[in-house]
């Protein structure tokens, strides 16, 4: 490593160690680019890993547990109630993350690709330096850089973020406490896996949403059964509310509310503020470049994820929306082939989305309302789980299967799922968008029985006119 003033010249510098920067660094070693990544953190894995996906999905995967011992009972099992041991979730938790980072560690290692801990920062459109700690700062010139510096959590204005009984996203995944009541301001995808996990572990939990709707923005067909049985787990669910202010109270925190139907004063432990997360472009000296802000903070990106500065990347949560590590990943391939002299280009039919809720959601695609707006017409073809004897005898024949097809051509355009494992259902729908498969191709397609993927085919075979386990569509 070299120290002080004396810049070394790399291929490549990418900047951020998260799912999109260790994806393209990794790739372009594999090309046989000399490649740098600068990662504050120091470990790997970024937000997804540390403080997002995986403990998320942790602690979601234990409340699942806990909720199906509580309801095994209709089933004729009886479990006794789960003690909760937080040191212990904690520990868990925190051996899965240690274990999934040191594997990154480790194929980095295999790559030759050199991982710098520090803050990186644009000195000019061919130099990056590393500020770190413990060290003099790094400095690279480069050939090309990647930026995949990814998001973290917005504030709600006019609330203390410092203030102890205000939690954002990741400090509620690190399960300071399980709180008797809280609040959670956000009905979208965090608000609602975290308060999943809280209601799980014990906590009563309230939650305020300023629009009409729990996740707003997804299809309402797929949100209703998820709200149905949201209202049964949480204390209550207020939309069209918004916090007004949050007052010290001398067991928690006085909440004000304004909206339909809310209480005026909500008395809680803990509040989590989930209203959404905002892209890390401020204080990395892209002033320095020529690459481009917009208003939102996203760095607008070519097909290629190549900025307005030629030899300066970007991709993630940096390069613009769906803020999700599956499609940072996939920019980040195309980054690093780009940047090795192949043809590529980010392209994709169809980008997976899912909130890892009880049911969860899932949806791929295009849906009814952006093929309106796209003047497609559009058929939809809709299975609803009580039709599913893979989902009856789980119990769970609250989910529903709903393919969006074109009109005129039955290619698939959208698939959207709600109910137990549509996580991972979605992988087969995602596949047929992205080849253009026909309603025909999926109906033809044999599907293992009993199975919760049987209810793909069994749409597209009502979208040709011949369900077997739903009555024939009239004519």
């Amino acid at each position: 490593m070299v120290m002080g003033d004396l810049p070394r010249d790399v291929d490549l510098v990418v900047i951020g160690g998260g799912p999109g920067g260790y994806a393209a660094a990794f790739r372009a070693a594999d090309l046989g680019l000399e490649t740098v990544l600068v990662e504050a953190r120091g470990a790997l894995g970024g937000e997804c890993l540390h403080v997002g996906c995986i403990p998320s999905k942790a602690f979601l995967g234990l409340a699942a547990l806990a909720t199906a011992a509580a309801e095994a009972h209709g089933a004729g099992l009886e479990f006794a109630p789960p003690k909760v041991v937080p040191e212990r979730l904690r520990e868990w938790t925190a051996a899965s993350i240690l274990k999934l980072a040191q594997g990154l560690a480790r194929l980095a290692r295999a790559r030759g690709v050199e991982v710098v801990t520090g803050r990186g920062r644009f000195m000019d459109a061919h130099t990056v330096v590393a500020a770190r700690e413990d060290a003099a700062p790094a400095l690279f010139h480069f050939h090309h850089a990647i930026l995949a510096t990814g998001s973290r959590p917005v504030p709600l204005p006019g609330l203390d973020a410092g203030h102890p009984r205000i939690w954002d996203s990741a400090q509620a995944l690190g399960l300071p406490s399980i709180p008797s009541r809280l609040l959670i301001v956000g009905g979208g995808y965090i608000g609602l896996e975290l308060g999943t996990v809280y209601a799980a572990l014990g906590s009563e939990v309230t939650v305020v949403e300023l629009t009409e709707s729990l996740l707003p923005g997804v299809d309402p067909e797929l949100v209703a059964p998820l709200e149905r049985r949201l209202r049964s787990l949480f204390k209550a669910i207020h939309l069209r509310t918004k916090v007004t202010a949050v007052h010290e109270a001398p067991a928690g925190a006085r909440v004000e509310l304004a909206g339909d139907g809310a209480p005026a004063i909500v008395d809680v432990d803990q509040v989590l503020v989930a209203v959404g997360r905002r892209p890390n472009t401020d204080h990395l000296g892209l002033e320095q470049t020529a690459v481009r802000i917009d208003a939102r903070g996203f760095v607008p990106v070519d097909a290629r994820r190549r900025t307005a500065d030629p030899q300066i990347y970007a991709v993630g949560d940096v390069a613009g929306e769906p803020m999700l590590a599956h499609k940072a990943m996939a920019e980040g391939v195309v980054a690093a082939e780009a940047i090795a002299g192949r043809p590529a280009a980010f392209e994709p039919q169809a980008i997976p989305a899912v909130v890892f809720t009880d049911p969860e959601v899932a949806w791929t695609g295009l849906s009814e309302r952006d093929a309106a707006a796209r003047g497609i017409a559009v058929r939809a073809a809709r299975v609803p789980w009580s039709a599913s004897g893979r989902a009856v005898s789980m119990g769970r024949a609250d989910g529903l299967t709903k393919l969006l097809f074109e009109a005129e051509t039955g290619r698939l355009l959208g698939v959207g799922l709600v109910g137990p494992h549509a996580g991972d259902l979605i992988a087969e729908g995602t596949l047929a968008v992205e080849m253009g498969a026909l309603a025909e191709d999926l109906a033809s397609t044999i599907h293992a029985h009993p199975t919760l993927s049987e209810t793909l085919g069994e749409a597209a075979e009502l979208f040709l006119g011949r369900p077997i386990h739903l009555p024939p569509p009239r004519l």
